[in-house]
């Protein structure tokens, strides 16, 4: 019984190698698939700027219509290169402001009020400009806009001020000249052409610059 037994188990263990020794022949058999493991994915990067495509323009924005030039900045928006327009107001104390009649003349016109903090700090520094420039022939024009005249002189008086002043009582020439806010400034060369422009609230850096360009030849310093 024993001799049988070890022979039985001779051949258990001979069946169970060969199966395996078939089974690993099999595996790296030609055509045999093979089981691989699935790749990781690798982590998605944050978009840069270099790498991003541009995105591309808002079907929204693009049927916007185009923004129009500002009313207040701009040499368009003052009609710098552009005949003046007309300009005959009446003058406080009497008479008539006519732009016309100072042709030959470079002019400072502003149109302000006297409820404008900005033209009580602006219409000194204007006066100081005229008398040192006087000789150039320059014309200081203040106008004031839908003002009382006795309101108007009373407030030219308590500054000291003299100048020749229109009063634009309607508003009209306010929007003939497209003076949208106050005070605005425009400087006009003896051929009656606006060659610079301001919104108010300046200072004597801009007021110089304003006058180097209705003065030729003049060095005009602040």
């Amino acid at each position: 019984m024993g001799g049988k037994t070890a022979i039985v188990l001779g051949l258990v263990t001979g069946i169970v190698v060969g199966g395996l020794i078939v089974g690993g022949l099999v595996a790296f058999l030609p055509g045999t698939p093979v089981a691989t493991p699935a790749p990781t994915a690798a982590p998605t990067p944050y978009p840069s700027s270099a790498s991003t495509p541009a995105a591309s323009a808002s079907p929204v924005a693009s049927s916007l219509p185009a923004a129009e030039p500002s009313a207040t900045t701009g040499a368009e928006a003052f009609g710098v290169g552009q005949p003046a327009p007309a300009l005959v107001v009446p003058k406080v104390g009497g008479g008539t402001i006519d732009l016309a009649s100072l042709r030959g003349k470079p002019v400072w016109v502003n149109f302000m009020a006297t409820w404008c903090p900005s033209c009580v700090d602006e219409l000194p520094l204007m006066a100081g400009f005229a008398a040192r420039y006087e000789d150039t022939g320059l014309v200081v024009v203040p106008v004031d806009v839908r003002e009382d005249e006795a309101a108007v002189a009373a407030f030219f008086k308590g500054l000291g001020l003299t100048f020749p002043v229109g009063l634009d009582t309607d508003g009209a020439a306010q929007a003939e000249w497209g003076a949208v806010a106050l005070p605005v400034h425009f400087w006009i060369d003896k051929d009656g052409i606006v060659r610079d422009g301001a919104l108010g609230g300046i200072g004597p850096d801009v007021m110089a610059t304003g006058l180097g360009s209705i003065l030729p030849g003049v060095t005009v310093t602040p």
